[in-house]
């Protein structure tokens, strides 16, 4: 292959658009250009190679009730949207059959086991060693009772290779000065990391993909074809050798243009950003899991994020959801700004939270990637190396069948 057209710039196009170049494959990279725009933005900069469990299992099904945003929970849907996230909701009930689930968490365990060494491997080549920071990461309760409750049910869940360790009453003192009051219990993960910045480690590998010939064309993408040509919304065409769709959320109309199913969903996430901050840099994101609310500091500033809210990539924002947000860290006596940033994006969902990639059987002119849902960040670096072993005809690092498209009929 001598030529290859990136549909999507958010990470998981960022690193594939990178990797390809470096490897001598011409690779244009196409993107409307609004930062903001998708879930690449505005992530809780988290690498998390345990959650090696996918979410389609009966067990969330029987908890969901409880976790609804009008109980003080994260969970959401968009009755606007019951369009799209009924039929998609089915076939999340069938994933959760023992056999799928069974299925999707050897997927999820085989592509999550190299994240740190890929992610080194893909800051070094952006040029920026010090985008990834290995601190683990936190699971903190402030109420005795659910924290005891929360350490037994961490204590059944596989996480992978990742190590677990609960705090002592003296390393939990590391949030006194930081928090109201000292939490109840806290649970160490050692093994994940996080990203430094999510959006300046997105600079920072398309900084490096222009550095190496590469180009990014500002448009949107208006229609695929199988013959690897793409027409766009300024009115003109590009043509290359192949074709990527790592559109996020955004990808489904265009596999549908080529005739697949993609039943992704937008599964929409909110943050609330602080430059004013009294966040130690030492201590690691944090998760508030009474608030199932995520703390992240960044060289930007303090992040809070939250909730699931399934609906249309491009919905209107739910402020009540923000709003939450500052409450929640009013409440722990985070020092926070009284006017923060405020973001809404989608994560591109798959019912069985297996992402997509592969090339399209019916047109071998197309490559995807997507339906990474939280973990877009998380997997960019190792689907980054995915894609070049399919661009290339090479035999990948894993076997790729359990993230082909066609699962789904």
């Amino acid at each position: 292959m001598r030529s290859i057209l990136i549909i999507g710039g958010g990470l998981i196009g960022a690193a594939s658009a990178l990797r390809l170049q470096h490897a001598g494959v011409r690779t244009i990279l196409i993107d409307p250009g609004d930062q903001r725009r998708g879930a690449s933005f505005g992530n809780a900069g988290h690498l998390g190679p345990e959650q090696v469990m996918p979410w389609s299992t009966w067990a969330n099904v029987s908890g969901a009730a409880g976790r609804a945003f009008g109980l003080g929970g994260a969970l959401d849907f968009r009755w606007r949207d019951i369009g799209l996230w009924t039929p998609w909701s089915l076939a999340f009930l069938q994933a959760c059959a023992p056999a799928r689930v069974a299925a999707s968490h050897a997927a999820l365990s085989a592509i999550l086991e190299d994240t740190m060494p890929a992610w080194k491997r893909l800051a070094a080549l952006a040029g920026d060693a010090g985008i990834v920071r290995d601190h683990g990461h936190m699971a903190l309760w402030m109420n005795p009772a659910r924290a005891d409750a929360g350490l037994k049910a961490w204590a059944r869940t596989p996480v992978g290779k990742v190590r677990l360790r609960e705090w002592s009453e003296a390393e939990l003192a590391r949030y006194e000065g930081v928090l109201r009051a000292r939490p109840a219990a806290g649970l160490f993960f050692e093994g994940p990391g996080q990203v430094r910045d999510p959006q300046g480690a997105r600079d920072a590998m398309l900084a490096a993909f222009e550095a190496k010939g590469g180009e990014i064309v500002t448009d949107s993408a208006v229609r695929v074809h199988e013959d690897g040509r793409v027409d766009l919304a300024s009115g003109m065409a590009r043509q290359a050798d192949a074709l990527l769709i790592a559109a996020g959320a955004w990808s489904r109309p265009l596999m549908a243009q080529l005739g697949v199913h993609a039943p992704l969903i937008g599964e929409r996430g909110y943050h609330v950003h602080s430059p004013e901050h009294a966040w130690p840099e030492d201590l690691p994101t944090t998760f508030f899991e009474e608030r199932t609310m995520v703390v992240s500091r960044f060289d930007s500033g303090l992040r809070a994020t939250s909730f699931i809210e399934f609906g249309a990539p491009g919905a209107p924002a739910d402020a009540r959801k923000w709003a939450r947000l500052e409450g929640h860290l009013r409440a722990l006596g985070v020092r926070f700004a009284a006017n923060p940033q405020r973001w809404v994006g989608p994560r591109p969902a798959l019912p069985d939270y297996v992402p997509a990639i592969g090339r399209l059987k019916r047109a071998p002119k197309v490559l995807y990637a997507f339906g990474h849902a939280h973990l877009g960040l998380t997997m960019c670096a190792v689907t980054a190396e995915l894609v070049l072993a399919l661009a290339e005809d090479k035999a990948p690092a894993l076997d790729i069948a359990p993230y082909a498209l066609e699962r789904f009929g």
